[in-house]
């Protein structure tokens, strides 16, 4: 079982959803699996890596992937990278076999269609913090293509950059330069050099556009296109 953030086992979870109805839908769910939960809600990635940031820990966070910050699996790698430690749970409107498979290879510590009644919704929230991989019960794992064992490996190369690191990289994408990049992050241009040559290393590429290239593909936005979850 997972540990209580609180010395009093009080639990504590992350809700990370721009919908507000949906919020208020997973605030009711976790109340029922846990009445005297302490729920906290972010309405984007941004907004969720600065409440992490707190002094307060959460034993749970609780993401909608269709956040307005990011795209595709790219939240779902912020949180894996900057909180390792912190199971992700994803609660999503997108239920394809293939974008489930996908977010567990990510990490996720489960898959919560957003479809599912309440009371599968709290059930499957007491399995995760009992320590399960929650999938849905029809779920039947479809083998990783060349192209998402591809975006799996380089999600796990990823996993090794710093918070530091991933935030040079994002600015990276951004088109920034190694000027820019120092003055948003207040260091000097040669401690900017030395993080990109990390990321690269870390990476496994050779050039700065390579890098933004590969890790581009992990958007996937192309597997999302056809879904309607909101």
């Amino acid at each position: 079982m997972l540990a209580m953030s609180a010395a009093n086992d009080k639990a504590r979870f992350l809700i990370i959803d721009d919908h507000p109805l949906f919020r208020e839908a997973l605030h009711s769910a976790v109340r029922m699996a846990y009445p005297d939960v302490d729920t906290v809600e972010a309405r984007s990635i941004t907004e969720a890596l600065e409440i992490l940031a707190g002094p307060k820990p959460f034993d749970l966070a609780l993401l909608d992937l269709s956040m307005p910050d990011v795209h595709g699996f790219e939240g779902l790698l912020q949180l894996r990278t900057h909180h390792p430690r912190l199971p992700v749970v994803v609660v999503s409107g997108h239920e394809e076999p293939k974008i489930i498979s996908e977010a567990l290879s990510y990490g996720a510590a489960g898959f919560i269609p957003k479809s599912v009644r309440k009371s599968d919704l709290a059930a499957a929230i007491r399995a995760v913090m009992d320590g399960a991989i929650h999938v849905p019960e029809n779920y039947k794992p479809e083998a990783l293509d060349a192209e998402s064992a591809d975006r799996a490996e380089m999600a796990r190369r990823l996993s090794k950059l710093t918070p530091q690191q991933l935030r040079v990289l994002q600015m990276l994408r951004q088109g920034l330069l190694n000027k820019q990049i120092a003055y948003e992050l207040q260091v000097g241009e040669t401690t900017v050099k030395a993080h990109v040559s990390e990321i690269l290393r870390k990476l496994n590429v050779y050039s700065r556009t390579q890098a933004v290239i590969e890790v581009s593909k992990l958007d996937n936005i192309d597997l999302f296109r056809d879904s309607s979850g909101f």
